[in-house]
């Protein structure tokens, strides 16, 4: 992981300039192309915008890229655009863990932090008592049942965080188990929320928009404003996020150190119980800090992280690919449930894609 850091290091200045440039471009899904783009990556983009086209999809789409040298591709179908605002699912997973991690980056929050540090009501024995903020990052904490009032509007964040240790009073030994669950960055939230003396969730958030000019119209409101959702309840554009995927590629944001460890594998054996990659896709991803570790091998085998994601159930693909240079988002609103749809759309053109991303080192 580190060492493809520092590959990309040549091409910060270039990505950084090309942050602010949103991909422009035809209606009917055709593609953005600048001035001066050559002709064999014209020809390629064309030949990307007939595979989509061709594309079998349950609802509109666009799919916005971005590559090593700052060039942008960007399809769209029927109604969605880059500035379509989608309903998050999971991509906000990412979103939180960068927030939270920018605190850890200020010294505010430590890794090693424990939630009664910070939450009053939090158990001080037994296995809840030595969850660490890690592993509430990593999933690793053993918190896999969600109370019912993480889905609902009219509760008050930190009263429904006050009854997770409830919901998990058998929870396993930290760090043994992974489980996606969306308990674990409730509680995240709340310990970052307390460390930094604010009120509520969407001050932290505010602070993290403003210091980087990051998501400037996003917002946490699902199921409320006031009980977010962090693993899930945000309102985004594919543009915003694109801009999110494009600052961790150029390290404008966090540290070199919090990102590798971000986009590293956190499991550290645990044993994987329920994992959505390998239900719904058949994939043996890990997990990093908020995103997935992605690997071909299965029994997961990646010895670097190559490329990491953070799907939505509602299919929506945010990702990074390290090893061929570019990123970029596929935003979807489908059915709940419709991840893997979502995924699979965006296979079928991956191979050009990567072929796109080598012509635009």
């Amino acid at each position: 992981m580190r060492s493809l850091f520092i590959r990309r290091i040549y091409r910060v200045v270039l990505l950084v300039v090309a942050m602010g440039i949103s991909a422009c471009g035809g209606g009917g899904g055709g593609p953005s192309l600048g001035g001066g783009v050559p002709p064999d990556v014209e020809a390629l983009e064309a030949e990307i915008t007939a595979a989509l086209d061709a594309a079998d999809t349950d609802v509109d789409f666009t799919l916005a890229i971005r590559a090593g040298n700052g060039h942008s591709y960007t399809y769209r179908s029927g109604d969605s655009t880059e500035f379509t605002v989608y309903r998050s699912a999971s991509t906000s997973k990412w979103v939180t863990a960068a927030v939270i991690l920018d605190l850890v980056k200020d010294g505010v929050l430590s890794l090693e932090d424990r939630p009664q540090d910070y939450l009053s009501f939090w158990p001080t024995e037994g296995n809840l008592s030595q969850i660490s903020l890690a592993q509430l990052l990593s999933f690793t904490s053993g918190l896999a049942n969600e109370p019912l009032c993480m889905n609902r509007p009219l509760v008050d964040f930190e009263s429904c965080v006050q009854q997770i240790p409830a919901e998990n009073d058998a929870a396993p030994v930290p760090g043994t188990e992974f489980y996606y669950s969306g308990a674990h960055m409730q509680v995240a939230g709340l310990m970052a929320v307390h460390a930094s003396q604010v009120d509520a969730w969407t001050e932290l958030f505010a602070a993290f928009q403003g210091r980087y000019g990051l998501f400037p119209s996003a917002v946490y409101d699902l199921p409320s404003v006031q009980n977010p959702r962090l693993a899930g309840g945000m309102h985004w554009t594919g543009a915003e996020y694109l801009d999110f995927l494009g600052a961790i590629y150029a390290q404008s944001i966090l540290s070199p150190a919090l990102l590798n460890a971000m986009m590293t594998d956190q499991l550290g054996g645990a044993a994987i119980v329920y994992s959505p990659a390998e239900s719904g896709a058949g994939v043996d991803w890990h997990y990093g800090f908020g995103n997935w570790i992605e690997c071909r091998g299965i029994p997961f085998d990646c010895a670097e992280t190559q490329k990491v994601s953070s799907p939505g159930a509602y299919g929506a693909y945010p990702f990074i690919d390290f090893q061929h240079g570019y990123y970029g988002i596929l935003a979807r609103e489908g059915a709940l449930g419709s991840f893997v749809e979502g995924y699979s759309l965006f296979a079928e053109v991956e191979d050009l894609l990567q072929q796109w991303a080598a012509k635009n080192q």
